[in-house]
């Protein structure tokens, strides 16, 4: 299981899913005519190097390469769909990923501190009650998370993506549980998996909130450079944390602590039609493939 879970992960793209093994990925599309078409990719060195050994540090590294990866293949689902073959590779595909980063960062980091030093300069000036400025500011970093999942899940072709976010799930459920990868025997089994992005994105938020909250008050400026310095430190623990979890699912204790993140996983997914879940086998079996006719 330890092989599996350093090994294996997805993620939903348009009309599609994407597969990640530790050598290769492999996109899966539905295309406009209905077939199905499959990349497959060498993965980079930086997945099998000895940086991947490395508590912490290789949350960060492998974080910021797997958006870019992310990036790659919502392009290939993308062209897939409107019959164009533009690519989004080197320095467009890192400034792109930059520019996304920079959007996420000011919208869950900055905005809700700059609101939590208004409010601690303006009201909460004296005693304790500096504090809660820190506390309010993550529990509005808590809520956006929320409230911007919640809310483009109304979009129908969102919607889609996270039915395909679903077949990812229950694919990998199903390969881990030693299951014959069909439709019929996939659908059986859950939409929630503890390795997901989604439970990452609250564990990193959660973290933020103990972290940032027990930096007490600061300056408005040191304020919002704590939120972009402490965000690598944060990952680096949010994927430790993952990781420790997903070892250790038999545990009682482990179980309880990973219902938040499997709750909020009912925002991001949805239970997908037999054709999502015949490209999200096909994306797992191509990827295994690929995988298998890589030497190293």
């Amino acid at each position: 299981m330890e092989d599996r879970i350093i090994t294996y992960g997805g993620q939903a793209v348009i009309e599609g899913v994407m597969m990640r093994g530790q050598k290769a990925f492999a996109v899966a599309m539905r295309a406009p005519d209905g077939n199905i078409v499959v990349h497959t990719e060498k993965l980079a060195n930086v997945y099998r190097s000895k940086i991947t050994k490395i508590p912490f540090l290789r949350g960060v590294i492998l974080l910021w390469d797997a958006l870019g990866l992310g990036m790659r293949a919502l392009t290939l689902s993308a062209n897939t769909q409107t019959g164009e073959d533009e690519k989004l590779e080197g320095a467009p595909l890192y400034l792109t990923v930059g520019l996304s980063l920079t959007i996420g960062i000011g919208l869950f980091f900055l905005l809700p501190a700059g609101i939590g030093g208004w409010v601690e300069h303006s009201f909460l000036q004296t005693g304790s009650a500096v504090w809660a400025g820190n506390l309010l500011e993550g529990v509005l970093r808590l809520l956006l998370l929320i409230g911007y999942i919640w809310a483009i899940g109304f979009m129908p072709d969102i919607r889609r993506v996270f039915q395909y976010h679903g077949a990812e799930h229950k694919t990998i459920n199903a390969y881990e549980a030693g299951a014959e990868l069909t439709p019929e025997n996939v659908e059986k089994y859950p939409i929630e998996h503890p390795r997901c992005g989604t439970a990452f994105l609250l564990t990193l938020v959660l973290l933020s909130i103990l972290v940032f909250t027990a930096l007490g008050p600061l300056p408005i400026i040191w304020r919002l450079a704590t939120r972009v310095l402490f965000i690598p430190i944060l990952a680096g623990i949010a994927v430790e944390y993952i990781r420790f979890t997903a070892n250790h699912l038999g545990n009682p204790i482990v179980k309880w602590m990973i219902k938040p993140n499997l709750a909020l996983q009912r925002l991001t997914t949805r239970p997908p039609d037999h054709a999502m879940l015949e490209v999200a086998i096909q994306s797992f079996q191509s990827m295994r493939k690929a995988e298998a006719e890589i030497v190293t």
